[in-house]
Formats: structure tokens, C-alpha cells, sequence
């Protein structure tokens, strides 16, 4: 991974899921090359019409992989780097002082009169958003809290709600439960099955100013160091990655 001598930047959007794996992605990168990795954190939907527009994105990390694929159909994409690098997880979370037994119960602690609202992503930008709802329908409980549900722009907005009080309970994602201001709150993992798989894509954009340093990134997330740090925080990483 030698890169050249002077600081080289590379511009990287990522959604909301990934805030925490990308910081220790990007420290881990730089303590290996000397590139700096720059990370914007947001909803996949809003990064998907920023990148149509022109934004100056090298990379974009999505919590799905349709947006991706369609700026790859479009003409966005370097040719042969869109790839499946992760799976996301989803949880329902409350915080660690809340009344209600969410390992216990699992989804009926949604329907617990003192869980007034639940905070999800907005499923309209989000795919952790769709994958909320999808499990809420699956579950057969979608239309007795759907009045009470809240929706973030993104899953780490989602995430905010719960923590600020704004909402008792939410459906966030497992990478943000686990990190270090959520880890001692209460967690019930929702069965992947519930749910369409959240596959997770990531490329380098054709307009990357700093092409090679784009690619190397890519790369180090794809490797066994970077497998091993997306399965730390959270994401099941596939099998034929």
C-alpha cells in the first residue's frame, strides 16, 4: 500500500451506520499510508442525489446496495470497484434506564404503554429505515405503533432521538448500539430474517480527484484488517467479499 510521500486526502461519503467503524477505518489507514480520510456521515438517499448533482465525493460507502447500483448504471462508478462489504444488523434499543425488559420482551416492549414513541430512520432515504419497517409488518405489529413512530433523517438521528429522550425505543442499527455513548443501554437483536438482508455497497467514484489513494482505501476495508474492524463494530461481513 505505498503511496506517495506528500499528504494525499481522500474525500469519502458514508451513511449514518458507519460512523463509528469509519473512524477506526480511517485512523487505521492513515497509521498505514499517511493518507487522510475525510468522512461526511449521512443517509444514503441524500448522498445518492448529492453524488447525481455533482457533489466531490472519491468514495461512497452506502447502507444498500441499489443506490450504488444505480449510479453505477449511470456512468458514476470506476468501472469494477462496486462491491458488497457489508451486512447491517438492526436492534431495538432503549436506554439502560428505561422500565421496560426489551431483551426480555422483544417486540412487545414496542407495545408497552410507556414506549410513546419509537425512533426509526427515515425508511424514505434510509435503508435501515425500509428494513425497520419491513420487520415491524413481518412481525404483525406495524399498524398498532405506527402513530408512534419517529423518524430521523438518517439512523444516526434515529439513534439521537432515543438517547436525547425524544423517543423511548428505537430500531437502529447494531454498529451504533455498540458504540461507546449506547453500549449500556438495553438491546434486543432483531432476527435477520424479519427483515430484507441490508447489504451494504461501497465504490470509488469516476470524478475521484485522488484516484489511487480512493483505491487504496477500498482495498484496506476489503481486507482481512479491515474485515476484521467491520465485524468489531457490528456488521456480519460476507462470505464472498
Amino acid at each position: 500500500m505505498n503511496l506517495r510521500a506528500q499528504e494525499q486526502q481522500v474525500r469519502v461519503a458514508a451513511a449514518a451506520d458507519l460512523k463509528f467503524a469509519m473512524e477506526e477505518l480511517s485512523a487505521e489507514f492513515a497509521s498505514k499510508t499517511g493518507a487522510k480520510v475525510d468522512v461526511t456521515n449521512g443517509s444514503s438517499g441524500n448522498f445518492f442525489a448529492q453524488i447525481r448533482s455533482g457533489a466531490p465525493f472519491d468514495l461512497f460507502f452506502s447502507a444498500d446496495m441499489e443506490y450504488p447500483k444505480k449510479l453505477e448504471a449511470a456512468g458514476f462508478a470506476e468501472p469494477g470497484t462496486l462491491y458488497e462489504y457489508a451486512l447491517g444488523r438492526i436492534v431495538i434499543w432503549t436506554p439502560a434506564n428505561t422500565e421496560v425488559d426489551v431483551p426480555q420482551q422483544g417486540w412487545k416492549a414496542l407495545l408497552d404503554p410507556r414506549i410513546q414513541e419509537i425512533a426509526i430512520a427515515n425508511p424514505e432515504l434510509a435503508p435501515y429505515g425500509r428494513a425497520a419497517i419491513s420487520a415491524l409488518q413481518k412481525a404483525g405489529i406495524y399498524e398498532r405503533v405506527k402513530k408512534k413512530l419517529v423518524y430521523g433523517e438518517n439512523i444516526s438521528q434515529a439513534a439521537q432521538f432515543v438517547q436525547s429522550g425524544n423517543a423511548q425505543a428505537g430500531i437502529i442499527a447494531l454498529s451504533l448500539a455498540r458504540s461507546p455513548g449506547m453500549r449500556a443501554g438495553k438491546v434486543w437483536e432483531i432476527p435477520a430474517d424479519m427483515h430484507p438482508p441490508i447489504e451494504q455497497g461501497a465504490m470509488v467514484l469516476k470524478t475521484a480527484k485522488n484516484k489511487s489513494t480512493a483505491l487504496a482505501f477500498l482495498n484496506f476495508v476489503r481486507s482481512g484488517a479491515g474485515r476484521t474492524i467491520l465485524e468489531k463494530q457490528g456488521f456480519a461481513v460476507p462470505s464472498n467479499n
